[in-house]
Parts: C-alpha cells; structure tokens; sequence
C-alpha cells in the first residue's frame, strides 16, 4: 500500500502521481497583471514629463510677468516736475556764431540776400561772394555748412535750423566761423518762425514717452 493512500481505504483508492492534478497558475491572468502594472507605469511617466514642461514654461512666463511688472512699476513723473523736465542744451545764440555765406549756383545776388536775412536773424556775416573752385557749381543739394573740426557742434545746429536739408563738412581751418555754401536746390531760407521753433526744440528736448503696460 502507498503512503499517499489513506487508511483503511484501501487499493482502491490509490492516488498515483499520473493522476494527481497539476496545481499551476493560469498565463493568461499573469499577462494581464503585467499590461495593467505597465500601463500605470506609463501613465506616470507621461504625467511626470507633463509637469516638468508646465514647470519649464510657466517659470519663464512668470518671469517676464515679473520683469514687466518692474519696468512699469516706477510711476511716471508727473507733468511739470524736475523730473520730468529733460536737461536744457545751452545752445550759442546768432550772435555768436560769424557765417561766410557763398553761392555756388548761377544766381546772381543769391549770396548777398541770403546774408541780409541772416543779419536780420541776429547772425554775424563776414565774407559774401561767389564760392570757392571746390564749391562752384558743385553742390546738388540746398547747401553745405563748413566748418573747423573744432567748432561748437551746437553752433553747426543752430544756423542749420535755417537751411533744411543743408549737409556739414569740416575742413583745416582753426578759426570757429562757418561757410554757408548755397548750392543748386536753394530756394529760400526756412521761414523765421519754424527756425525758431526748431531752435526752441534743440534747446529744450522732450522726454521720452512712458512705456505703456
């Protein structure tokens, strides 16, 4: 009798190792289990990689909020305070500035009643008369301004708010006079009282605007 019979049963009911039922666990629960376990894997890692872009973006997005925010925080300075007036430009009148006035086009008398109206604006003339060889039926354009590389810049604006368009050049004179070289699109002298206006604007610029937010 087998020890795997029990007693009094006899050989009857004797259990072989053929017929004894195999205890395995079924394959197709285990996939399962594996495909569950790795979708929640998946779904991690994409919600993971999520929150690191909303991170990445959302830092930078707040970061040009912020620098926004600084810019725009200071309050304008309101209109008529010391700060909000730009710094005076000290300009040298007309007459302080002495003007060669010289013409290069074919008009006869251009020189001498461009420098009256000048004299009549305050400027100093010197030297009337035709323009130089260099100059002579030379200049295309309404005029040039001549002058040392020394001369007052300012002064360069001041007598250029009276001819549109003039252009400037420096030659080697040391003296701080200016040539006014009258070329062939001259045709008259801006009118006094946009000359004066420009020249107000030279000598008191305007802020720049606030920004807007």
């Amino acid at each position: 009798m087998s020890m795997l019979t029990p007693p009094g049963m006899g050989g009857k009911y004797k259990v072989t190792g053929a017929a004894y039922p195999r205890m395995s666990r079924p394959r197709r629960r285990r996939r399962i289990v594996l495909m569950v376990l790795g979708s929640i894997i998946g779904l991690a890692l994409i919600a993971y990689g999520a929150v690191q872009l909303i991170d990445v973006f959302g830092g930078d997005a707040d970061k040009r909020k912020t620098a926004a925010a600084k810019n725009c925080a200071t309050p304008a300075p309101k209109a008529g305070s010391t700060a909000a007036a730009a710094p005076k430009v000290a300009l040298p009148p007309p007459g302080g500035i002495t003007v060669n006035v010289y013409n290069a086009t074919p008009r006869a008398g251009l020189a001498k009643a461009v420098g009256d109206e000048l004299k009549n604006r305050g400027f100093i003339i010197g030297k009337v008369g035709n323009a130089p060889a260099d100059f002579d039926k030379k200049v295309p354009g309404a005029g040039i301004l001549v002058g040392s590389p020394q001369t007052d810049k300012a002064a360069f604006s001041v007598l250029g708010t009276n001819l549109a368009g003039a252009t400037q050049q420096t030659d080697t004179r040391e003296s701080t006079d200016i040539d006014l070289i009258l070329g062939d699109a001259f045709k008259e002298l801006t009118p006094k009282a946009d000359a004066d206006k420009a020249l107000a604007v030279l000598a008191n610029p305007q802020p720049a605007p606030a920004k807007k937010c």
